[in-house]
């Protein structure tokens, strides 16, 4: 692939986010179009593309991103509903298009939505298709892929399936979970949107793609449980209107109700792929069963491998913090608490701290309930807190800290620790310095939970004032300790 230049509008969203290092890494060179492009600061790919502030809303401001560009990756939809939205993404597809054809872009590339356009498609469904039939109007050939349910960490649809099914036993749903649908796994979306670049026959087209297999959304719940090792229960009902639904998934995930009702609203169509030009066009391309696809996801969950999510709930705050900050949010199957603290000390000095917690120096703050922690870890079969640390000082990845796994670390800068204490889930540990403008360090203490069924939830809300009060504790005193030793080197 020659080192062409792509437009990517979107990246600070879930496609568009994971699109961008697999086009750097097939060899193109990326500039990206953003409102805020401080949103891409944090990427690990930020230094390596261009990055352009402008509104798709605002016509005035696209000519700068779009010049020179070979193609334009087209990512941007809303997901509220109301005809007011559906207006939106129209005008915005049409300023892309009109602005794109001005500037001499060769074509463009659109991840709409599958369904048969002749049915009775929801409203959300049928945006999706007029949004890539106003870049045809008024923009250059465009190559537009229709997917289904993409399934893959942090996707809105994954996540929907996944909250439900860990957190309810037993599902009533309505009888549009038996509604056919061909999920596609995220890695496969991003080998379509990658391919098309070279498949010159693609230009013009419409591609429906879809996994290997074509089942039922209440297949899907089932399915995700199987490979979860949990046992579910669907008991269909016939009046639960999408307005219902939205509400209880609004109540029983992290998806608020207006994402979560257009989302519904669509389920109630058959999605599947009825034309076979994406086999045809990129016979490379095998897409996965749905079954792979889900244990490629849960793979990426527990290695705390995920690159976007539809949320950004946990965006960081560098700015000052006084005295301790504090977020509970939840995303991509975790709980996750994180706490910031400014600390007057460099930032060695704080690393220096966290990192010799545990072992003969116990964890500076309730050490008796770590010990007890660790008394009743060895009750049923866990580590406890026999195992210590291999030196008082140092740590490397790989060590044993108590009844902790050092995953990384990073020399004055973070450490990242993985529990190995029994469980009903899995859990983590961060610490994490940076240095801020006034001299301070910012300590960031977080703390994930990725839990496994009710069982998971309870132990994590049964034992959260606890665990509050703990881990409070445990960053103040880090950071006094830190400060103490910048008067005094020799403190520890």
């Amino acid at each position: 692939m020659s080192s062409r230049l792509v437009l990517v509008t979107g990246a600070s969203g879930y496609i568009g986010g994971r699109l961008v290092p697999a086009l750097l890494q097939a060899g193109c060179r990326v500039r990206c179009l953003v409102r805020e492009p401080a949103r891409l600061a944090s990427r690990s790919w930020a230094e390596r593309i261009e990055i352009v502030a402008g509104d798709v809303l605002r016509p005035e401001t696209l000519s700068p991103a779009l010049a020179g560009v070979d193609a334009a990756y087209y990512l941007i939809h809303g997901m509220s509903e109301g005809a007011e939205f559906h207006r939106r993404d129209l005008d915005a597809a049409r300023n892309f298009g009109a602005a794109a054809r001005a500037d001499g872009v060769r074509r463009l590339i659109y991840l709409g939505g599958l369904g048969d356009p002749t049915a009775d498609l929801s409203q959300h469904l049928r945006s999706r298709q007029a949004t890539g039939q106003g870049l045809r109007e008024f923009g250059p050939p465009v190559t537009e892929f229709r997917a289904a349910v993409i399934v893959g960490a942090g996707s809105v649809s994954f996540e929907m399936v996944r909250n439900l099914t860990e957190r309810l036993p037993l599902m009533i749903c309505p009888r549009w979970v038996f509604t056919r649908i061909q999920p596609i796994a995220i890695r496969d979306v991003l080998a379509y949107l990658v391919a098309v670049l070279d498949v010159e026959s693609s230009v013009g087209q419409v591609v429906e793609i879809g996994g290997a297999d074509v089942l039922s959304y209440a297949a899907m719940l089932e399915g995700y449980a199987r490979a979860r090792g949990l046992r579910r229960l669907i008991v269909p009902v016939p009046v639960l209107t999408p307005r219902l639904s939205a509400y209880w998934v609004h109540w029983m995930t992290p998806i608020p109700a207006s994402i979560a009702h257009p989302l519904i609203q669509g389920l109630r169509n058959e999605v599947v792929v009825r034309h076979a030009t994406a086999g045809q066009l990129f016979p490379s391309i095998v897409p996965l069963g749905y079954a792979d696809a889900v244990r490629e996801a849960l793979a990426q969950l527990e290695a705390g491998q995920v690159e976007t999510s539809w949320s950004d709930a946990t965006s960081r705050d560098s700015g000052q913090v006084g005295p301790t900050a504090i977020a509970l949010t939840t995303q991509d199957g975790m709980i996750i608490e994180r706490r910031q603290r400014a600390v007057a000390a460099a930032p060695a000095a704080v690393y220096r701290v966290f990192s010799g917690l545990g072992g003969r120096r116990g964890w500076l703050y309730a050490n008796w309930a770590w010990r007890l922690r660790g008394v009743l870890d060895r009750m049923v079969g866990g580590a406890g807190l026999r195992r210590g640390r291999r030196h008082l000082d140092q740590l490397r990845t790989g060590d044993a800290l108590d009844f902790w796994r050092v995953e990384s670390a990073e020399p004055g800068q973070a450490l990242r620790l993985r529990a190995e204490m029994r469980l009903p889930g899995r859990a983590w540990l961060q610490f994490r310095c940076q240095p801020v403008s006034n001299g301070t360090t910012l300590l960031e203490q977080t703390a994930y939970f990725a839990p496994k069924g009710l069982s998971g939830l309870a132990y994590w809300y049964l034992l959260y004032p606890a665990h509050a009060l703990i881990f409070s504790g445990l960053i103040r005193a880090i950071g006094r300790r830190a400060e103490l030793a910048a008067g005094d080197p020799g403190t520890v």
